[in-house]
């Protein structure tokens, strides 16, 4: 658990709240546990597909939640959906790799253009606080995706010098890979478990891995902790893709198909460089973009300096999950009836 709920009650009732990208598997999650545990005055669910909207409002009929059609490339939409708005969380992105290595500036439209829009209309209007969702792949980029991150990144974290004297905070989370979520190596694998042969792209990799949930909860913590400037890290466990596979059908093949464009052997969340301005808990890493905010960072996080130059890495990590881990958290939260046995060639 990353933060204290008694806070974040305070922190979120009562306020009026929009999530970028609000019908993604981040966004599905996040809206429902804040329905559930909060009251807020008003949740905006913001984004381009009316299908998946429509299909989201069968299953959140309460009335204080209100989903607006617009794309974050749409500089005066944001503005008009800003109106009123406490709390902005930017989660819509274009994530795949291999459609962002193949449309490159498709990706540079929606994941840096449409993150300074986010800053503009922000403060432009009466935000006062602004989370972006980051990932793995922005820390040493090789792919198109992770470029664009790190640009968006940056940006989020200049913004806080630029705000003038509006009231208003801009922090980033970044993460890795979320368990269960769409286009992931896990349903990719479930969907397939019945095959004789699993595609594994190199027998070395490995990938850091993180809960709908946890990834929810470092949102909330980040809403009620930040002060503008992080970029929250969490402290979460690593996996093998063979693990994987194995997890999910022990008697598996493995079909080597190489790595493909753009993609990591292993995944990093902070760098060396990037160690030397972060402080660290028990539970996050948190980078900071230069000494002194180091400094007021760990006073404000009670948080330690990092003393050494350290990657936080998923091959390095020191926590992985076992093939049995895997699969309960498989059956916490993605698939509640999967078993081994329902595997038709290990019978």
């Amino acid at each position: 658990m990353f933060y204290d709920r008694i806070q974040i009650v305070l922190m979120l009732n009562n306020k009026t709240i929009l999530i970028t990208g609000g019908t993604g598997s981040f966004g599905k999650k996040f809206v429902s546990m804040v329905l559930d545990q909060y009251s807020p005055k008003k949740l905006i669910v913001f984004s381009r597909d009316e299908l998946k909207q429509f299909e989201m409002q069968q299953a959140f009929p309460q009335e204080n939640i209100r989903f607006l059609i617009g794309d974050v490339r749409d500089s005066r939409r944001l503005e008009r959906a800003f109106q009123g708005v406490d709390i902005v969380v930017h989660a819509a992105a274009l994530k795949q790799v291999p459609a962002t290595e193949y449309n490159p500036f498709e990706a540079v439209k929606t994941n840096i253009l449409g993150a300074q829009n986010i800053i503009d209309a922000a403060i432009n209007t009466n935000v006062k606080k602004v989370i972006a969702l980051s990932t793995d792949k922005a820390a040493s980029p090789t792919n198109l995706y992770g470029a664009t991150k790190l640009c968006s990144d940056k940006l989020f974290v200049a913004a806080n010098n630029v705000e003038g004297f509006k009231d208003i905070s801009f922090s980033v989370v970044r993460y890795g890979n979320v368990l269960g979520s769409r286009g992931s190596v896990i349903p990719f694998f479930l969907d397939r478990r019945n095959d004789k042969m699993l595609p594994i792209t190199h027998p070395d990799m490995t990938r850091f891995s993180i809960s709908l949930d946890d990834g929810v909860n470092l949102v909330l913590h980040a809403i009620e902790k930040s002060i503008g400037r992080e970029i929250f890290i969490p402290k979460i466990p690593s996996y093998r893709i063979m693990d994987v596979a194995k997890a999910i059908n022990p008697n598996y093949t493995p079909d080597y198909i190489g790595i493909r464009q753009g993609e990591k052997l292993h995944e990093e969340m902070l760098t060396q460089h990037d160690s030397l301005t972060s402080v660290e808990t028990n539970k996050l890493y948190i980078i900071a973009p230069n000494l002194t905010t180091q400094a007021a960072f760990g006073k404000h996080y009670n948080a330690n300096k990092l003393t050494n130059a350290t990657s936080y890495n998923s091959k390095d990590n020191p926590h992985f999950l076992t093939v049995s881990d895997i699969r309960n958290e498989i059956q916490a939260h993605v698939d509640p009836n999967f078993s081994i046995q329902s595997t038709a060639h290990t019978l």
